[in-house]
């Protein structure tokens, strides 16, 4: 049993504890983050005259032929060892001898883990945001196709106004857009560094902790050292961000899902991003989508779980804090998946344009236009609603559309109607007479996308990382 730790002890921990104690089966994840912030912290140290320059040069040479070895497969990290930590730590020493034994220095495991944890969670929102912007550039290729693709939109999953496949595709944009926005400002709130709040109460050494975290890219030192070992706030706001975007990811799939029955027939998903059944030949099922919907429940749990463990710890760092990495490692792998895998079968989809536009023509979605024509003329609201409810019921019982009405039928339930309601309520109309700003007409369409692509040719990134 690799510890760090022992000279207090005078028994060895017995085996079952030991394993129920070890956490090096997943926080072996962040062996990256451990040794950027060991090398980050022993370049303090010899800043500071804590270690000599040699000393420095040695361990952070050692620390890289590690990582190295790591990657390349040549170490391999097991159970032998306690956590990420020692396996660092146990693996320098073994190397250089005392030397290595200088690695901890003025730092705890406590605050040790706090940063290795905001580091990893740091590199996995950037990753995460990164795929939101191609999921976003996907989107935005589809609503600059489709300005003029007819389709119904819906409330209550019943047909409600015509309004096109771009704008229906903008809505999605808008809730990616806003997660990234998300993303943005937890970044802004976590990129603090903990590195130097020692167990709790910091330490004797004169660290340099602002230099410390500028190295690591943070923007400065956390200011108090019992939070800065017993915060998870960074995580648990990720987490919420990563719940949300699933959500929406969920909503999407289960419209696609939707779209993509017999029923709809609006889009077919490729076959790359598609199954058949074992025993019916017939079927292709759109397996991708559904299991995005299902794992959405897997990334709530855990952020459920981590606002669980964390609502009854009292200050500063407990045990129970080591059940923030299991759930939320696999939340984030889930998250970032489902939005590759997405983004890939949005980008093959073909969407039945013909199909759409009948639905919407089929569907009396232009109901409203035509309740507007009359008011236009003279008829109060509530008296059109009624008459066209009237004309609905009319069609409903014929099998027929209202454009389908002659103008005499129209006429005998309401003489104000003219030769010009066909214009009025046809399809193009009633999409494109709708103007204003987020409204699915073509000319209002036209500048939401090009506010998206000015949007999209923003870098936050570039100006946060450079602050």
């Amino acid at each position: 049993m690799a510890q760090l730790w022992g000279g207090r002890f005078t028994k060895e921990t017995d085996q079952l504890v030991y394993n129920f104690n070890a956490s090096i089966t997943f926080d072996r994840k962040f062996y990256k983050q451990d040794i950027e912030g060991s090398i980050a912290h022993v370049t303090m140290l010899a800043k500071q005259g804590i270690l000599t320059e040699q000393e420095r040069d040695d361990i952070v040479r050692t620390l890289k032929e590690i990582r190295d070895e790591v990657e390349s497969g040549k170490l391999e990290i097991t159970s032998e060892y306690e956590d990420i930590h020692s396996f660092v730590e146990a693996n320098l020493i073994d190397r250089l001898g005392d030397t290595g034994k200088k690695l901890h220095t003025g730092r705890s495991r406590n605050d040790q883990v706090a940063l290795d944890m905001r580091l990893y969670t740091r590199d996995e929102l950037l990753h995460t945001d990164d795929l939101l912007k191609e999921l976003l550039e996907t989107i935005l290729k589809i609503m600059e196709a489709n300005t003029e693709t007819i389709m119904p939109g819906f409330t209550h999953l019943q047909k409600a106004q015509p309004i096109t496949l771009a704008h229906h595709m903008g809505a999605y944009f808008e809730m990616f857009k806003r997660d990234r926005l998300r993303l943005h400002d937890i970044y802004e709130r976590m990129n603090y560094c903990p590195l130097g709040s020692g167990a709790l109460a910091g330490t004797t050494y004169p660290l340099d902790r602002e230099y410390t975290a500028e190295l690591l890219g943070f923007y400065g030192p956390t200011l108090n050292s019992m939070d800065g070992v017993s915060d998870r706030d960074y995580l648990i706001e990720f987490l919420s961000a990563c719940a949300t975007i699933m959500m929406h990811l969920s909503r999407f799939s289960e419209e696609i899902i939707i779209w993509n029955s017999n029923e709809y027939q609006f889009v077919e998903i490729d076959d790359a991003y598609s199954t058949g059944s074992s025993i019916m030949p017939q079927k292709k099922n759109p397996d991708i989508a559904e299991l995005v919907r299902g794992k959405t429940g897997r990334v709530y749990g855990a952020l459920m779980s981590l606002l669980t463990t964390m609502k009854g710890i009292p200050l500063a760092y407990n045990k129970d804090m080591q059940e923030d990495k299991e759930l939320s490692f696999d939340a984030m792998d889930t998250v970032k998946g489902c939005i590759a895998l997405f983004t890939g079968m949005l980008a093959t989809m073909k969407f039945n344009k013909g199909k759409m536009r009948l639905s919407a023509n089929n569907g009396f979605t232009n109901a409203t236009d035509a309740a507007d024509y009359l008011v236009k003329h003279g008829v109060p609201f509530r008296d059109a609603h009624g008459i066209i409810g009237k004309i609905v019921l009319y069609c409903i019982e014929r099998g027929i559309a209202i454009d389908d009405m002659s103008l005499d039928e129209l006429k005998a339930i309401c003489p104000v109607f003219e030769e010009d309601i066909y214009e009025e309520i046809s399809m193009e109309t009633c999409v494109n007479n709708r103007l204003t700003i987020g409204a699915p007409g073509k000319a209002a369409m036209e500048k939401v996308i090009e506010a998206e692509k000015a949007y999209l040719a923003e870098d936050w990134k570039k100006e946060t990382l450079t602050r």
